[in-house]
């Protein structure tokens, strides 16, 4: 983690050191504040690593504070009270409860959220859960109190594990205006070259095109005319602006397709060499947690035995 002030300690630690430290266990410092027990053990090291000394022997029946640890315990909880005074609330806090229903927090990238999620999400969460979406691209960070996450790869991960939400079979698209000249250009059947004489639009991975284009005797390097987006959802505005040619990814194109925003421009398709996961923490998940990891997974179409499979716990909790 990179802290935006070499003074200051991971902030976000400090609330997880000050209930274990006061209750001598991170298990019950864990049940507390809604984090899992390997989601407390890891912000205390990195507050430990941070500090560059021990808070807390391991012991058999809990811990216990080191002298170094006793002497933080008075600066941390006098920090707590002054961010409590000024009205702030700290997300583990927060994992509890939000209006009677149970909080989830889910890293996500902004484009699963806009072009699938958001659409689901009410009826994902019901009446009894509330999910704290935590938009970003980079890799979640399940110590800073992060439930699960979706992220686009290949997969396996280290430390985590992750089950495939859908595969994608990509094909070339276009604004509805775009595949009108272009049909016409070219006498209603288009092939790759002519395609790729219109700018291609991309996000950080280009793999896909390279493939669709290989297929055709065609390779890619890098054009100035060609566009590149962080995000996906940025790639699908931009191809229904008319700004260049994309290639879907169902199912987060069924949208804009349905509504005639873009609309096919080759009946070529390549299989997408990476996917969207959702990632969980290797521990025990919180009940909240994968209830609507469960939810989330019928809605992406996966059957009860992958769905249990995953849900699985195979982390003993300790201390």
């Amino acid at each position: 983690m990179v802290h935006s002030s070499p003074k200051l300690p991971p902030l976000d630690t400090l609330e997880t050191f000050a209930h274990a430290a006061r209750l001598g266990s991170f298990s019950a410092a864990a049940e507390q504040i809604g984090l899992t027990h390997g989601a407390v053990s890891r912000q205390i090291g990195r507050l430990e690593r941070w500090m560059g000394v021990r808070l807390f022997d391991r012991e058999a029946r809990g811990v216990m504070l080191t002298p170094e640890g006793m002497r933080f315990l008075a600066r941390a909880e006098e920090a707590l009270a002054l961010l409590e005074d000024d009205g702030e609330r700290w997300p583990a806090n927060r994992r509890t409860k939000s209006r009677g229903r149970a909080l989830v927090r889910l890293s996500v990238t902004p484009s699963v959220a806009s072009l699938w999620l958001f659409s689901r999400l009410a009826r994902l969460e019901g009446t009894d859960l509330h999910v704290e979406l935590v938009l970003e691209h980079r890799l979640a960070d399940f110590a800073e109190g992060i439930d699960l996450a979706i992220r686009c790869g290949k997969g396996p991960w280290a430390g985590v594990r992750g089950m495939q939400l859908w595969r994608e079979t990509l094909f070339p698209v276009a604004a509805p205006a775009l595949a009108q000249r272009l049909a016409k250009d070219t006498g209603g059947a288009p092939d790759a070259a002519d395609l790729f004489a219109l700018p291609i639009l991309h996000d950080s991975n280009v793999e896909g095109w390279r493939r669709w284009l290989a297929a055709a005797g065609l390779g890619y390097t890098a054009r100035i005319e060609d566009r590149r987006f962080e995000d996906y959802n940025l790639v699908l505005d931009a191809c229904v602006q008319g700004l260049g040619v994309a290639l879907a990814r169902p199912p987060l194109t069924e949208a804009a397709l349905a509504a005639g925003l873009i609309v096919p421009i080759s009946s070529q398709s390549v299989e997408n060499l990476v996917a969207f996961h959702l990632i969980r923490p290797d521990e025990a998940l919180r009940g909240p947690a994968a209830e609507f990891a469960r939810r989330f997974l019928e809605e992406a179409g996966h059957g009860e035995g992958a769905i249990a499979g995953f849900l699985a716990s195979t982390a003993r909790q300790k201390g």
